[in-house]
């Protein structure tokens, strides 16, 4: 990975587990952490005045910053407080039949007539999903939910009170010094443990505040893109990866063989900053209680009027979709179409030594 120069913490390189030390001390354990079959390295834990941090942040790579009190007011958020005040709205429930959550967008679903979502969603009001979740916990099946549900006017006032208390200083400044674009969206994440959020990426620059329980993140270099196969651009599940890190077919996917990650544990009061189209795969701890966190997505800067060569990884991926778009678009049928037509363009052409 010679395009990321994130600097390492104190701690080894880790196969298919993390390489954590005085884990036991921040309230969990390598005991709650899923196995698999990649290497990964550690994330860096900063302080937000740790001029690292901000280096890290500037070159768009993975930093924990433990101290921003980004979100204080609401780290005494749990699920009895927020019962009481959220109010009486609808919220958007994912619901699964195991404990993975495959994003998929609906509006793309008419492209795949055989597409089946592996996950419902439902709208409920907060009362229902606990409800939901607390009868799911008590039976100990497979079945899982998972609300996931932007915060906007329509929560109760102690929760505006809590969210106008945000440390809306110190983000807004990150956000002018790096000239991002608007804040887009602040998304409630509220989950049972052992939840799953399988390995994708955003086109949105973003900050991950956890709030209650901890998370696992394993975080992937765009230049990583050939390792995880992510679907075509057209389908439902855009952006997010083919492969099954509980099972991977090698056969079907062999480059995964050679994924390398990133990673962190974080817990309440941490502030994760994930980089626009770095790979991310999110787990609530097994065994580690139901979680809370909210995201902070910014719209990335403006592309240059100068384009430096050689693209960056990020740069290269926002070509590739670009191209899967427009012959999409001009084929009219991006399913049976768009592979057969790239592969003419390159098989015999590009596919070789042209010396």
């Amino acid at each position: 990975m010679a395009a990321a120069t994130v600097v390492e913490a104190d701690a080894t390189t880790s196969d298919g587990g993390a390489a954590f030390s005085g884990a036991q001390d921040r309230g969990w354990d390598n005991s709650q952490l899923r196995t698999y079959s990649f290497t990964t390295k550690p994330i860096p834990r900063l302080s937000h005045t740790d001029p690292m941090a901000q280096k890290l942040i500037d070159n768009e790579e993975p930093v924990v910053l433990m101290d921003t009190n980004l979100v204080y007011p609401a780290l005494k958020w749990d699920i009895p407080y927020l019962l009481e005040n959220i109010g009486n709205g609808d919220f958007s429930v994912y619901i699964s039949e195991n404990h993975k959550f495959l994003y998929y967008d609906e509006k793309k679903m008419p492209n795949c007539k055989n597409f089946v979502p592996k996950s419902q969603r439902m709208e409920m009001k907060f009362s229902e999903f606990v409800d939901k979740m607390r009868r799911m916990e008590e039976m100990g099946g497979e079945e899982r939910v998972y609300l996931q549900q932007t915060l906007n006017d329509t929560v109760g006032k102690k929760i505006v009170v809590d969210f106008l208390g945000f440390n809306w200083n110190w983000i807004n400044r990150q956000q002018a010094q790096r000239g991002w674009g608007p804040l887009t969206s602040n998304l409630l994440l509220v989950g049972m443990e052992g939840n799953v959020t399988p390995a994708h990426y955003d086109e949105q620059q973003n900050f991950f505040a956890q709030i209650k329980g901890h998370k696992r993140c394993i975080l992937f270099h765009p230049d990583q893109f050939e390792c995880l196969y992510p679907y075509p651009v057209h389908h439902p599940c855009d952006r997010q990866s083919q492969i099954d890190f509980d099972n991977p077919n090698y056969e079907k996917f062999p480059n995964f063989k050679n994924v390398v990650g990133y990673e962190a544990v974080v817990g309440p009061g941490d502030v994760l900053y994930i980089p626009m189209y770095w790979w991310h795969h999110i787990e609530s701890l097994l065994n580690g209680g139901e979680t809370i966190t909210v995201n902070f997505w910014y719209k990335g800067a403006p592309t240059p009027k100068r384009i430096e060569y050689p693209l960056r990884a990020h740069q290269k991926v926002a070509i590739m979709r670009n191209i899967e778009k427009m012959l999409g678009e001009a084929l009219g049928n991006p399913q049976e179409q768009v592979g057969p037509l790239l592969k003419t363009m390159i098989k015999g052409r590009y596919d070789q030594d042209l010396s």
